[in-house]
Order: C-alpha cells, then structure tokens, then sequence
C-alpha cells in the first residue's frame, strides 16, 4: 500500500511539473509573440516617419536623387515584408537604416534645410523611434531568449517537444554598421 502512495505522489508531482512546464512554455511564447508586436509597431512608426521627412528634404536636396530614391526603395521593401520572418525583416530594416543614414549625411551639406524647423522636428522623431526600436528589439531579444532556454533545457524540452514549442529567431541586424542608431544631431 506504500508503494501505491509513492507511486501516487510521483505520478502527481511530475503531472504538476508538466502543468507548470506548459504554461511556462505559453506564457513565454507570448511574450516572444508581444516583444515582436512591439518592434513591428516602431517600425511602422518609423516608416511612416518617412514620407514627410522625404517630402521636407526634396525641395532642398534636387539634385540628390539616388539617396532620395535608396530610402523610398528600402521603406517599400520594408512595407512590402508583411509577415517576413524576424531575420528576413532585420535585414530589410537594415537597408533601410543605412539608407536613413546616407540622407542624414547629405543633408549636413544643405544649411538652409539644417536650420527648417519641419525637418528638425522628423530628425527628432526619427531619433526617438530609432530609440524606441533598439528598447524593442532587446525586450523582444530577451523574451525569445527565455522561450528559446525553455525549450531545449531539460526537463521542460520534453513538454515543448510533446506540444509543438518552437525556438524562437532573434531579431538582429547583419551589418555591424547598421547596428549603429542613426546620427541625427548637428
């Protein structure tokens, strides 16, 4: 009859593990699903910064037009990704970023638009989203991390295997110069 209890109390602790091993695993995978919904909404925000900064600057920068013209292909590959995997994304958002970047530079050579109070306020608010993305991207970063030691640490690799748990992609850029938040100060 002992032997019954024990048994008993085996079989309940291991399905109290399975349990809390599961909702660990769900709990993260939201987390993983909410860090991405995150960066995908500043990056939106970042895209649609765009056309009006573009719009500011082209009155200043005519004879720009292959700078001009990298930074609208890239918004509109970015755009275009719709549910791209996060590598696909971070690598079309970094093209983007350097294209950002190039006009940032060029625009240092056109005092007159240095000093527009329109294009001083998008260089602001390029700058914050461009903040707002590098918070993003580490707290997305961070949650893949935990859903990632979830599923391939021992025991509860087990219970991701039985329910379909998958490693999660980091978010990451592939240039190391595009990992570099924009200049946008004079």
């Amino acid at each position: 009859m002992e032997i019954f209890w024990v048994l008993f109390s085996i079989i309940i602790a291991v399905g109290i593990y399975a349990i809390m091993a599961y909702n660990n695993l769900v709990k993260n995978r939201q987390m993983v699903e909410e860090g991405w919904s995150g960066i995908d909404v500043q990056l939106k925000r970042r895209a649609n910064l765009i056309p009006n900064m573009l719009e500011t600057v082209k009155g200043y920068m005519s004879h720009e037009k292959e700078t001009l013209q990298a930074v609208t292909e890239a918004r509109a590959a970015v755009q275009g990704a719709g549910n791209a995997s996060p590598a696909e994304r971070s690598k079309l958002e970094g093209i983007l970023s350097g294209a950002l970047g190039k006009l940032i530079a060029v625009a240092e050579a056109y005092p007159d638009l240095k000093a527009d109070s329109t294009f001083l306020e998008f260089q602001g608010a390029l700058q914050t989203t461009e903040d707002e993305i590098q918070l993003s991207r580490r707290y997305y970063n961070g949650a893949v991390r935990n859903m990632n030691v979830m599923v391939e640490s021992f025991p509860s690799n087990i219970i991701a295997n039985m329910f379909q748990f998958f490693k999660a992609e980091y978010f990451e850029l592939e240039n190391e110069a595009d990992r570099a938040v924009p200049d946008v100060s004079f």
